[in-house]
């Protein structure tokens, strides 16, 4: 017999509550047809309550309840309070609190399991696992929204001491090292997983990743296209953590690391494509431009440049990702999420060109910008 399951969500404002694979319920209070979304001022409830889900987030990852959770297992509010020494109504309130959020499911026997979300993103040493981020952003970016305000009169990052470090990218700061890195390579694994399946690569013989820092890009391109050999360009320090990632997928054979700082040294010679993941939008538009002269003039003609990033609109009136993603450069770096246009304009003087924006749904991109050298 299967079990029903019952979660409860909103949709613009109105209560949803789904029982079963196939099965919803949309409640709407009698004699109204549901909210005008022009006006309807739930939105702002929901992002006022953005705080309260993310930390219900952050601590079930803390926890590892999703992992906990694998392969079907199930756990009631008693034994989830058992399990950690506490009383049962704080276990019961972060169970509801995920179930409501779409992460958990409970039957009717008040056994709580995964949801296919959680199960395939939640869960530690998943291929696509999205917790990584999640400590990053608890860790290392929430303390600075307290300083939000700062970061806007002084135009200059909070989640690291500009007066005392280097860059963001300092190897003495310990959440940096403990959390940042793994944090990347969950926000950049699904997007370059579905990159791989559309673009092509088959007339391509070799990769390099600017940055790559844990190689989710070379390992799923590598993946994708079997001829491909690729080679992560990083400061020296990232190497041990890019080493263990492509071990770890088996590719040890095909994917290299080099170190090096692309600010200060040339790039290797020898690769018809050239990626840079979540990059550009670091730095101010000099650096961008800096960086993008050095791509091309390692790249022979005809060869790629691709950028993935979230990008911001033609109009700067979104998409919300992109647009948040860029204001939260405002208390990490000292840049910016761009346009495509933006980037295809600076390029044009390097001597790549635009071939377009593939669109890539994920959580570190929205797309990737092909640039070929002429």
């Amino acid at each position: 017999m299967t079990q029903q399951m019952e979660s409860v969500t909103t949709e613009n404002g109105v209560l949803v509550r789904q029982r079963g694979p196939a099965q919803s319920e949309t409640v709407v209070p009698a004699g109204r047809t549901g909210p005008d979304r022009r006006t309807d001022p739930s939105v702002l409830m929901d992002l006022t309550s953005g705080v309260y889900a993310f930390k219900a987030l952050a601590l079930a990852v803390d926890l590892e309840l999703f992992t906990d959770l694998a392969d079907g297992a199930g756990v009631t509010a008693e034994e989830f309070a058992a399990r950690h020494g506490v009383n049962y109504r704080p276990a019961e309130l972060l169970l509801v609190a995920c179930t409501s959020l779409g992460l958990l499911m409970r039957d009717d026997a008040g056994v709580y399991r995964n949801t296919e979300v959680s199960e395939t993103h939640l869960v530690e040493g998943r291929p696509y696992y999205f917790g990584g981020w999640v400590r990053v952003v608890d860790r290392h970016e929430y303390g600075a929204y307290q300083s939000l305000e700062r970061s806007f009169r002084g135009n200059h990052p909070t989640t690291w001491d500009v007066e005392k470090q280097e860059s963001l990218f300092d190897p003495s700061d310990p959440v940096m090292m403990d959390a940042f890195w793994d944090g990347m390579y969950s926000l950049s694994a699904y997007s370059a997983n579905q990159l791989s399946s559309r673009i092509d690569l088959s007339d391509a013989t070799a990769l390099l990743d600017v940055g790559g820092g844990g190689a989710a890009f070379p390992i799923e391109l590598c993946k994708a296209f079997p001829h491909l050999r690729a080679s992560v360009f990083d400061l020296e320090f990232v190497g041990p953590l890019t080493v263990a990632r492509v071990e770890a997928a088996g590719l040890g054979d095909r994917i290299s690391f080099l170190a090096g700082d692309f600010f200060d040294d040339a790039l290797p010679r020898g690769y018809d494509v050239i990626i840079l993941s979540n990059i550009l939008h670091d730095w101010n538009p000099d650096d961008v431009q800096k960086i993008l002269a050095t791509c091309s003039a390692a790249l022979p003609t005809g060869g790629r440049l691709l950028i993935s990033e979230q990008f911001v609109n033609d109009e700067k009136t979104g998409p919300a990702q992109a647009a948040l993603m860029s204001l939260n450069m405002l208390v990490e770096t000292w840049g910016r999420n761009y346009t495509a246009a933006e980037y295809s304009g600076w390029a044009s003087s390097y001597g790549l060109h635009s071939e377009g924006v593939i669109p890539v749904p994920g959580f570190g991109s929205n797309g990737a910008l092909v640039l070929r050298k002429r």
